[in-house]
């Protein structure tokens, strides 16, 4: 294995930070310590962990609310861009960089005399463009796309930190969604809602506004124990000077053998939309026992009594019901439904557009904020009884 000659940040105190969305930071900070990590601090937008090298690994492979993990390469006081172009080009970025591996950058500034993201992160791209023209005559090329490498500038309080993604791009892009539809949710705010809901198979789980499948997706994963990044190709951790590759293995290797079977009648769900429904089937069939999952084109207004279930569901909010359509009266006939159909159940709905928690007519028992995907969100419980 290649030693590397720099003791970088991550390596010299084994912390490292996640980003997650607003709202889900203390079930984020829940499910880190459940895989193992330590020293849990959350701040604005994410958490810092302390985590051995196997743990970082099985946190890139299994975290089902994180949207990114960060490994910090080096930090420093960062007054302007000079100083930034030349404290970046100190590093040796032939560490990370083997062969003809493109490269991205992003960055975030706050509160610092560098005031442009934009400006700032051409600046780191340019330090390391310069570092390997000095060093081999040629430059890595950048891709925004699709980067072997994805690099994160941050700068706040003048102090500039600079991070590899260890999770290679965001890691709410599971794999399994191959069809989709207007505004679907985002995997990791469905992984949310599902964690949330405490939901442990004891109780058949039913979705009755399923869209594309996200939700039914999400509850199988966590219900059969299947890791969230088992259809990703690469992790950026790879990329990284004292990546073991043995041990990333037998990481791996460990957590699919948790994987467990879906028993028959567990998830269902159904949606207005023939189209949805089919959508939702392309998706969850490309998951471990999706076959079992049981699908239909139904409008909830006719769906047999659901008693005894755990319900979970994003109901349309604007763009996937059109702008001609009477939702006041639709969250009405949910309530409804909730209230005639779903004794002994409980319901956690997420809805986009917080307005319409009053237009249900039933008591939450609680409402947590969920902000994505630009909605600033509530999941509220209903208990029916």
């Amino acid at each position: 294995m290649k030693q590397p000659m720099t003791t970088y940040t991550y390596q010299r105190d084994l912390r490292y930070f996640v980003k997650t969305a607003d709202g889900i930071q203390d079930a984020c900070a829940e499910e880190l310590a459940g895989l193992g990590a330590g020293d849990i601090s959350p701040e604005f937008r994410g958490i810092h962990f302390k985590a051995d090298t196997a743990v970082f690994y099985h946190i890139n492979y299994l975290t089902r609310l994180a949207s990114r993990c960060l490994a910090p390469l080096v930090s420093f006081g960062c007054p302007d861009t000079d100083v930034l172009y030349r404290k970046a080009k100190q590093l040796r970025w032939e560490d990370f960089f083997v062969g003809d591996r493109t490269f991205a950058v992003s960055a975030t500034v706050s509160n610092s005399r560098i005031s442009h993201s934009k400006y700032a992160s051409l600046r780191l791209k340019d330090a390391i463009a310069d570092y390997f023209r000095e060093k081999t005559g040629r430059r890595p090329d950048v891709s925004v796309r699709d980067p072997d490498i994805l690099l994160h500038l941050h700068i706040r309080n003048n102090r500039a930190d600079i991070s590899l993604d260890a999770s290679g791009g965001a890691l709410h892009r599971r794999g399994y969604r191959e069809e989709t539809g207007p505004a679907p949710m985002q995997e990791t705010v469905a992984a949310a809602i599902i964690h949330l809901s405490q939901w442990d198979g004891s109780q058949p789980l039913y979705d009755p506004m399923c869209g594309s499948g996200t939700l039914l997706c999400e509850a199988l994963m966590r219900y059969c124990r299947v890791p969230s990044g088992i259809f990703r190709r690469r992790f950026g951790f790879e990329c990284l000077p004292d990546f073991d590759a043995a041990l990333w293995q037998k990481v791996k290797k460990q957590a699919d053998a948790q994987i467990r079977k879906l028993p028959e009648n567990l998830i269902a769900g159904s949606d207005l939309s023939q189209e949805a429904v089919d959508a939702a089937r392309v998706n969850i069939m490309g998951l471990n026992d999706g076959k079992n999952v049981r699908l239909k084109a139904f409008d909830f207004n006719d769906l047999p009594a659901l008693e005894g279930h755990i319900i979970v569901t994003n109901p349309p909010y604007g763009i996937r019901m059109g702008k001609d359509t009477d939702l006041d009266a639709f969250y009405k006939r949910l309530g409804d439904f909730l209230k005639q159909k779903c004794n002994g159940s409980a319901a956690y709905i997420y809805f986009g557009d917080r307005k319409y928690i009053k237009k249900i007519g039933l008591k939450t028992s609680w409402k947590k904020p969920i902000k994505a995907g630009g909605l600033d969100g509530r999941l509220a419980k209903y208990e029916l009884y």
